[in-house]
Formats: structure tokens, sequence, C-alpha cells
């Protein structure tokens, strides 16, 4: 980005304390350890801390400005610092104004969400959009009410395309989101019961598709045909609708997987009226919504078989989700990230696919924000284990007795054993499980199950026991 701090302080009526030399903007941060030359760092009050006291911090990494509250510095400022009552309000000003920019050069705004896999899509259609043109993506899953205004002001406004994930936990979260982005293109990728205990009786199908009322009046609506409450509430909205599916219905972009060669996932796709074969780094058919997902984005763009094949090929999967590494005689899938019912499924008929006869185990760590469901949804993933038999299968944090209780009713044959810390589950490892095979790590962010992947790559490579 560029900003003139004049045109910011004008635009956010904001008083303008000494010295009173000029600048221009080049970034923005929020968090003082990533500020660097033309940085403007907005003091922001949280519940653990407050911004106004790592001002100095910013200025000794670089910041240009700082957007405050009130003056952080004891007598006259390094810096130039911009006063306005709300900084985080400033913040989203600014990121409006910088979208309008935007619009004005003549880019376009692609606008996503889902309950899973929604990071993945971002990344493959930003590796697809790549192969035709420059693009700026959201950073991480800096997705919400903090992260999407930063990820837009940090973006390129002489990008193709600004890729921009929307993520949401709480009734109106979708509104303020989606009017700050005004996207061109919008892109709704599936609806489950993740954050269900945040986003009340209306349901998360409506607030993800809710998503389609903040797009320009000729924008294009994308939604996958494979979620019939999602499909209703988008149909709501707009009249157009392009649809895919990874199920077999009958609209015009669809997909399957054909199975996996060599380390790589093939699938197959249809794009309207043509159909290409692609070997990707994703493999199991839950990653063909996530290519689809990006394939029809982008055909509908203008890009052309071949260049989305390319882009498609080119794909890395983000850290922590889906990630495959051999260590020793095991496969291990870190997809430990974050976990909802919709993606948990997903990932464990990956992994039993995976296995292919091989022992499976998997290590497993609660599913949160589910409200009133989560009794109900983690019965449920008991019965799917039940069904899929891992030859081990370790738990981690709350829901326990509701899991075994599906276990028990889906006749699984093994045993839950119960962690309480990573120690314990190393303290476990030679005496439990097999020799080889495909180890899953999956849980809500909160039960930090990427230590246990730590704690049992350590082991598998270091250990004969494991």
């Amino acid at each position: 980005m560029s900003l003139d701090l004049d045109q910011a302080a004008t635009l956010l009526h904001a008083e303008r304390l000494a010295p009173q030399k000029d600048g221009e903007i080049t970034s923005v941060a929020i968090d003082s350890r990533r500020c660097a030359q033309g940085s403007l760092f907005v003091c922001l009050q949280g519940q653990q801390a407050d911004g106004h006291d790592f001002a100095r911090q910013a200025v000794e990494q670089g910041a240009s400005a700082i957007l405050a509250s009130r003056n952080p510095f004891e007598g006259e400022p390094p810096v130039p610092v911009l006063l306005v009552a709300d900084p985080a309000a400033a913040l989203r000003s600014l990121a409006a104004d910088f979208r309008d920019r935007y619009a004005r050069l003549g880019g376009t705004v692609i606008g996503l969400t889902g309950t899973a896999g929604k990071t993945t899509t971002k990344e493959i259609l930003s590796s697809v959009l790549s192969i035709a043109g420059t693009v700026s993506r959201t950073s991480g899953n800096f997705n919400n009410s903090l992260g999407l205004p930063l990820s837009m002001l940090n973006a390129d406004p002489a990008a193709s395309w600004w890729v921009m994930e929307l993520g949401i936990s709480h009734p109106g979260d979708m509104d303020e989101l989606a009017s700050l982005l005004r996207p061109d293109m919008g892109l709704v990728l599936n609806a489950g019961a993740g954050h269900a205990e945040g986003l009340g009786e209306r349901g998360v199908a409506w607030h993800k598709a809710s998503l389609f009322r903040y797009l320009r009046e000729d924008g294009t609506a994308i939604v996958s045909a494979d979620y019939p409450d999602l499909l209703r509430e988008a149909s709501a909205l707009r009249k157009e609708l392009v649809l895919f599916s990874c199920t077999g219905q009958d609209v015009p972009y669809q997909a399957s997987y054909l199975g996996a060669d060599a380390g790589r996932g093939i699938y197959r796709l249809r794009l309207d009226n043509e159909t290409l074969t692609v070997k990707t780094l994703f493999q199991g058919a839950f990653a063909a919504e996530n290519l689809l997902a990006a394939a029809t984005a982008a055909h509908r763009l203008g890009l052309s078989c071949a260049a989305i094949g390319k882009g498609l090929e080119n794909a890395v999967p983000p850290a922590q989700r889906f990630a495959r590494v051999q260590a020793g005689n095991w496969l291990v899938i870190d997809d430990s990230y974050n976990a909802n019912p919709l993606s948990m499924s997903k990932m464990l008929e990956a992994a039993a696919e995976a296995a292919a006869g091989r022992p499976l185990c998997c290590v497993l760590g609660a599913m949160y924000e589910l409200g009133g469901l989560a009794q109900k949804e983690h019965r449920n993933l008991g019965l799917l284990l039940a069904q899929l038999q891992p030859a081990e299968l370790f738990w981690t944090g709350e829901y326990a007795d509701a899991l075994e209780e599906g276990l028990h009713k889906g006749g699984y044959a093994g045993t839950l054993r119960r962690l309480t810390s990573p120690d314990a589950f190393c303290n476990t490892l030679a005496e439990t499980i097999p020799q080889g095979g495909v180890v899953l790590f999956k849980g809500s962010r909160s039960n930090h199950l990427e230590h246990y992947v730590t704690c049992f790559l350590d082991r598998a490579r270091h250990c004969d026991a494991v």
C-alpha cells in the first residue's frame, strides 16, 4: 500500500501530534514485532495487553507513524502520532478507503468463506490465479475483524486479484467483514457445524451465505450444491448462482477423486463444458472440494483450463493442513491446526484411505465452539471412528465420554486412550502403537496438538521402538 500521512489524518479526522514531518505509509501492523520501515503501528487495547505500551518498540522496529487513542510516549513523540477515539474503527476506515482505491485501479476482489478448508482453498486459488497475473491474499488465517482489514491494507494495489478469506464466529461477523470487503466474487465452500455455539439459531449456512448480501450487483456468487441448507440460503439471496459439486450433482462444475499415484492425488474436473485431469500434492476425496472451488472461481474469472491445471498442480497444502511427513515406518498426517465435525470427518476418511490396509492410529482432540451440538457431534464422531476401526485411538480434551458412547454403540474393538499432556502421550508410545502405519493428528486449536506431532516425530525418527 501507499498512504500519505496527511491523507490518513484527513480521512480519519485525526489529531496529528508532532513531529510534523511528511511521511508515506507502506504497511500497517498491530504487532510491534511485525513493524518495518514505513509501517503504521496501530495501538489496540486487548484483554491481555495494550498496544500503546509497545509503541516505543514499534518505532525501534522501524515504524514511521503511530495510530493511537492517546499519546503513547512521554513527551514529544519520535514519529508522527495520529490520535483517534477508536483505533480499531480507524483501521477499518483505512481499509475501506484502500479498497475503494483498488476498485478505481480496476482490481478484482474475491471473498471466500466456509466451515472447513477456507485457508486451503485460498492458497489453491492464489496458486491458480498467479499463473495469469499477480495475486495478494490473506496472510495465514488473518480473516477476522482485525485480520481482514490488515490483509486488505497490506495487499498490493497493483495486483490483478485480491483473494481474501472471511472467518466468522458470532452473529454480525459476516456483516462486518463482507461490508468492508465488498467482493466482486463471493465463494462459499461449504457449511457445517463449526462455531455453532456462537452463530445462534439462524444456523451456520445462513451466516455463511450472507456473504452474498454484499456482492456488487453484477458480481459472481459461487456456492457448493452439496449442502442443501447452504444452497437454500444462497438461493434466497441471489437469483444467479454458479454451482459446483463433488457428489455427482448435475451442475456445470464437478470433480471426482481418482486415487493416488507416486504420492500425488489424481482428480478429474469438469469446468462447464471442458474436462481436465490433474495430479496434485493433495490426496483424498476431501481435497476435491477445495480444488474444484478454486478451479470454478478461476474459470469464471477467465482463466483457461491449461492455466488452471498448471496452477492446481503447483499448489502446496498450507502448514498443519493434511501435511504429510514420512518418519521411519510412519506416514504422519498433521492436520492439527483446527477441527470441526465437517473437517474432522473429511480428514479421518482421507487418513483411512491413505492407510490402505496398514495400521491407522488417530491422535485426536475435542472439537470446541459447538454449543448445544457438542455432545451429539462427539457421539457421531465415535460412530465414524467405530466404522474406521483405527488400530489405536488417543484423545485429549473434553467430551471423551460422549465420544466413547459413540464408539461403544458403533462396536469399536479397540481402546480409547485418554491423554492429559504431550509427555503422557510420549510415555505410552513404545508400549501401545504398532511398528508402522499411518498416524493422524487433528483437533481444535486449543488442544495444541502440534506439540503431540513434534513428540511423535522425535520418537519415530530416533527411537527404534516406534
